[in-house]
């Protein structure tokens, strides 16, 4: 298997950086992560939908006085 960031050959078993081939690569990708160069992509959705999701809405029949 190939090392993500190094693409350097490296092996699954008994390597304590899997699946990198180094603490510096490990090291490399988190960085990568905190930095924001990587993403996890969501549904785009505007800032008031997600808030008028987030919120309970009351019954029909329950609101009637």
């Amino acid at each position: 298997m190939r090392c993500p960031i190094c693409r350097r050959e490296t092996t699954w078993e008994g390597n304590p950086f899997r699946p990198f081939c180094s603490e510096r690569c490990q090291l490399l990708d988190l960085a990568n992560w905190l930095s924001e160069r990587y993403r996890v992509s969501a549904s785009a959705e505007s800032p008031d939908e997600s808030a008028s999701a987030r919120v309970a809405q009351p019954d029909a029949e329950g609101d009637r006085d």
